[in-house]
Parts: C-alpha cells; sequence; structure tokens
C-alpha cells in the first residue's frame, strides 16, 4: 500500500503578536491534517507571542526579525527559504507579507498563491493600489467576508472570480466553558453593577474615543454599570487622562492587554464594538461564543454575524451619540439580553467554528493545486 506524501505549504504572516489575523494563523496551521498538509510559517517581523504554539503543535517557523515598513532584503531571505522548503503552496495574512510573498513566490517559483484579505482598507488608497498592481502574482484572494470581498472588488478593482470569501473562526468551548473573572478584587467592581467590555487596540480604527464620548450619558443613567477598556495602542495614555479627569473616573477602568480575556467576557454584561471599519472582528465572535450580548457598528463583517436586536445590536458608525442611544434603550431592557445571548451563542457553534473554518481552507487548496498541470 501506497503512503502519499504529504503537500508542502508555507504560511507567510507581518508578525505574531496577538491580533485577529495571527490568531487565525495560529490555528489554521495547528488544525491542518498532517497526514495530507506539511506546513511551515515564516514571520517577517521579529518572534512574537503567537510564536510558541506553533512551536509547540512541532511546526517549524523562521523569524526574520525585520522592523521597518518595507525591509529591501526580507523579500530575498523569504524567496531564498522557500525555494529551500519547495511548497506547493504559500498562504500570506496582512499586507506586507502578502505582497512580500507574493514576490518571494515568484522569485522561487511557488506553484500556488495565495492571499489573506483580513480588512476594508480605509486608512489609505495607496495598500488597494499596491495590492491590485502586484495581484497578476495571486492565484486567489481569501476576503474573510462578503463585505470586504465586495469592498476590495470595487475599490482595488480585483477580478471577482479571484476572491473567495472564508469567514473566521472561534473555539466555542473554550469561551463557554471559562470561569469568570473576580471582578470585585481586581477592578473593585462591585459584583451586582453591569460591565460594559471593550476588547481591542486603542487606535483610530477601533475607535475607543467614542465610548469616552458615551460615556457620561450612559454612566448618569445607570449608577450600577462601568465600562472596561481591554488592550493597548496608541491612544492608551490620551484616554486614560481623559478618564482620570471624568466625574466618572472611578467607573472606567483600563485592563490593558489580558490573557483572560474569556473570562472578562464571562464576567461581563455587554461588548461594546464602536470600530470605524473592519473584516470581520473575531473579538465579536468571541463574545457571542462566550454568551455575551454585542452592541456594535455596522461595519464590515459584522451583519453578517449579528442580525439587529435578534443576536446582537447595531449601531451607525462615527456618532458617540448613536452608539449611546442604543446602549441605553438595551440597558433598560435587561430581560432581553439571556435570549439574544442563547441566539448568538448558537450561530457561532453552527456556522463560526475553526473546524469549518479549516475545511473551508484545505478545500480551496485542493481546488487550487488540481487545477495545475
Amino acid at each position: 500500500m501506497t503512503t502519499q506524501t504529504p503537500i508542502r505549504i508555507a504560511f507567510c504572516i507581518t508578525e505574531l503578536d496577538p491580533g485577529g489575523a495571527e490568531q487565525t494563523l495560529v490555528q489554521l496551521v495547528t488544525r491542518l491534517d498532517r497526514s495530507e498538509w506539511e506546513p511551515q510559517v515564516f514571520c517577517l517581523g521579529p518572534e512574537g507571542a503567537l510564536v510558541q504554539p506553533i512551536r509547540d503543535a512541532g511546526i517549524p517557523i523562521m523569524c526574520f526579525g525585520a522592523t521597518g515598513i518595507v525591509d529591501s532584503f526580507v523579500v530575498f531571505r523569504l524567496a531564498s527559504q522557500l525555494e529551500k522548503f519547495r511548497p506547493a503552496v504559500l498562504q500570506s495574512f496582512l499586507f506586507h507579507a502578502n505582497i512580500m510573498g507574493r514576490i518571494a513566490a515568484k522569485l522561487s517559483r511557488v506553484p500556488v498563491v495565495v492571499s489573506g484579505i483580513r480588512v476594508a482598507e480605509r486608512r489609505s488608497r495607496w495598500p488597494l493600489r499596491i495590492d491590485r498592481w502586484t495581484n497578476s502574482l495571486v492565484d486567489q484572494n481569501v476576503a474573510v467576508s462578503q463585505s470586504v470581498a465586495n469592498f476590495t472588488i470595487d475599490s482595488a478593482n480585483l477580478s471577482e472570480k479571484k476572491v473567495t470569501v472564508i469567514p473566521n473562526g472561534v473555539d466555542c468551548r473554550r469561551f463557554k466553558a471559562a470561569i469568570p473573572t473576580d471582578l470585585i478584587s481586581e477592578f473593585g467592581i462591585p459584583a451586582d453593577d453591569r460591565v460594559l467590555l471593550f476588547v481591542g487596540r486603542l487606535e483610530h480604527q477601533k475607535a475607543p474615543e467614542l465610548l469616552m464620548q458615551s460615556a457620561p450619558s450612559i454612566l448618569t443613567e445607570f449608577n450600577d454599570c462601568h465600562l472596561l477598556l481591554v488592550g493597548e495602542g496608541p491612544m492608551a495614555t490620551e484616554l486614560a487622562e481623559e478618564a482620570k479627569l471624568s466625574a466618572f473616573s472611578h467607573r472606567i477602568h483600563f485592563a490593558g492587554r489580558r490573557k483572560d480575556v474569556p473570562s472578562l467576557m464571562r464576567a461581563s454584561t455587554l461588548l461594546l464594538s464602536p470600530s470605524r471599519w473592519e473584516g470581520m472582528p473575531n473579538v465579536v465572535l468571541e463574545a457571542m461564543a462566550a454568551g455575551l450580548p454585542v452592541v456594535a457598528t455596522d461595519v464590515e463583517g459584522v451583519a453578517e454575524l449579528i442580525e439587529d436586536s435578534v443576536s446582537g445590536w447595531l449601531v451607525g458608525p462615527n456618532s458617540a451619540q448613536k452608539f449611546a442611544s442604543a446602549l441605553i434603550e438595551v440597558l433598560k431592557t435587561p430581560h432581553n439580553l439571556p435570549h439574544v445571548a442563547t441566539t448568538a451563542q448558537t450561530i457561532v457553534s453552527e456556522r463560526f467554528t475553526y473546524e469549518a473554518m479549516t475545511q473551508r481552507y484545505t478545500s480551496l487548496y485542493r481546488d487550487l493545486l488540481s487545477e495545475i498541470p
């Protein structure tokens, strides 16, 4: 009986610090069937926190340590390593890895190249132009949501035939089974008070300042509510100073980066996601899996997860007033929360698991490889 040799597949990503795309790569690469696939990971940047779970799974990984936005030598180092590994497929994640990976794959003659499109890029037009100029080097683009696919096709003028939608996944069991954090001992939040949780990078895209602008009206209306912000980023100092000057400083808490997000979700009342743009926010999927109802801006990917007033609540983006008004209405009807939470939890457990995500990726790889002469 002949044993089939596993197909070599390379994964390339810009960095491996904790983040949505990075978590997706880790889950995908560690869940591949090793009897069919032989994976290896290449990271353009220095080693990050998510390197270890890849190594623990016995998967070779190489970090090139590039620190600038564009390291002119990393593309040649990547090409050299790809030539040694000789993969049948290169899958890249995040913009810089997509571009460097395409060029390196061309230099090293990798047969199949797949790029991951994780977000609707609204910060600048240049990434969209560069994506369009180099997309002839790509066999297929994977968009994380249909709205991101539509945005990319329209804005970057990519061929619709070269864009496939594969949604993110989530470890439903991990979030559902997490033990709630003791918020009294850590943050001084009374056991019966309600916690409005934000989890994400403190930056313009995630719009945490809209929560600070909403806080006075919400915290005035509800004496039992606290705002808890989890994450780091360029706006952290500014937001913390603003909170100190607020009359509600004792009810606005900053937790920094945390490893116990599932437990914090299980201890909270609502997840707040005020983003200006997204792809398919992992934090929303995670909250749904944890049974934590979500109030989120209706940006890319969110409406593909949440049906308004059924499995969460949707709000128009870029308006602190709209967000506050919607949140106040939700908090006035706490009896609705358990049903919404259960509905959301059922949706993710049926449609957005890591197992389903991995199956979709491997099916795509098989289809693309079958087209090679």
